[in-house]
């Protein structure tokens, strides 16, 4: 089994309020399942993700990913087994703007210690395995919407990470753009990769082997075939993504995608670019301030929330957290 799940807890705190948000969960996923976890806003999935994906810890339970046992990792240990096993696709790309996409695919690789010659050739060959190799001099400005999510996929995989975990990735793409990523997808779990998706879609969960659904925190069905359509509360406002025919540009902010891809300062838009700061102790992009412990997902997002363990929350989104393991100056690969 390559994960597992059991009796999983979330608590929130506001002053002394306790807001339950994660409830007695358990989910296993054997090697080379591809399984979709759908649910409304608010229903738990996004801290789910972040659990899975190492970002944040629970408030009790246990977890095991590949047989080690993830809550007994220090926030070193955390960032080095998100490095090593998991590759995040997002929603919206979070690819380097500046880069190409050669460059991007290969960053991870970059702080995972693997010499230039070698990331170059492994970047490549993750390019040509989504059909990108004519592609790897282009900047993402230069990529359509779907381009950009197979550069954000062979990125994910170019680590040959034990799990793909995947954030709505069709969410900011047109469905014909969309349909070729579920594609890709389905392509690459017939090759043996693990896949764990997270949507709110029916119609995109249904291309899963397996579907897990949630509501009100809890696992309330698992392996049913989905209804057509999709949770009503999770649609995207209107003049966003695929709704409007337009494409959220790349993230822009480069220092915020080394520290955490996917994080968002206060008072930013979800898919706008962020002011530029510098990195230094303190600040909100700061390694030490940017710990798997201290990521709070859209579950617990109005203003003064706290999770259990007293860490205070905001009110936009805070997705991800560095799968890379330590902050260094945006490597230029010659």
């Amino acid at each position: 089994m390559i994960l597992d799940l059991q009796n999983i807890f979330k608590d929130y705190q506001q002053d002394k309020l306790v807001v339950p948000v994660l409830k007695d969960v358990s989910l296993q996923v054997e090697e080379g399942e591809y399984v979709a976890v759908m649910g409304p806003s608010g229903s738990g999935k996004t801290t789910l993700m972040n659990i899975i994906g190492c970002l944040d810890r629970p408030t009790s339970g246990a977890y095991q990913l590949a047989g080690e046992d993830v809550l007994r990792c220090k926030d070193k240990e955390m960032s080095d087994l998100r490095l090593r096993s998991i590759g995040f696709v997002f929603q919206n790309f979070q690819l380097l703007s500046r880069q190409t996409a050669l460059d991007n695919v290969a960053l991870p690789l970059s702080y995972a210690g693997v010499k230039k010659k070698e990331r170059r050739q492994r970047a490549t060959q993750a390019l040509e395995r989504v059909g990108l190799g004519d592609r790897v001099t282009f900047r993402p400005t230069q990529l359509s919407g779907g381009q950009k999510q197979r550069v954000a996929i062979a990125r994910a995989m170019v680590n040959n990470p034990k799990i793909l975990l995947a954030d709505e990735p069709t969410g900011a793409l047109d469905s014909k753009s969309g349909q070729q990523i579920m594609e890709l997808f389905e392509q690459l779990n017939e090759e043996g990769v693990t896949i764990v998706m997270i949507t709110h879609d029916r119609n995109i969960a249904s291309k899963a082997k397996r579907i897990v659904h949630i509501i009100d925190g809890m696992i309330t069905e698992e392996g049913a075939e989905p209804d057509s359509g999709s949770y009503e509360e999770d649609v995207r406002p209107a003049g966003s993504g695929a709704e409007s025919g337009s494409l959220p540009e790349a993230g822009k902010d480069e220092d915020s995608l080394k520290e955490g891809v996917g994080l968002q300062r206060e008072g930013a838009e979800p898919g706008s670019s962020l002011p530029e700061e510098k990195i230094g102790p303190g600040s909100s992009l700061h390694p030490e301030s940017a710990g798997s412990g201290s990521v709070l997902s859209e579950d617990a997002e109005e203003s003064g929330f706290q999770d259990s363990e007293g860490k205070k929350g905001g009110r936009h989104k805070k997705r991800g957290a560095s799968f890379w393991k330590k902050h260094g100056k945006e490597e230029k690969h010659g």
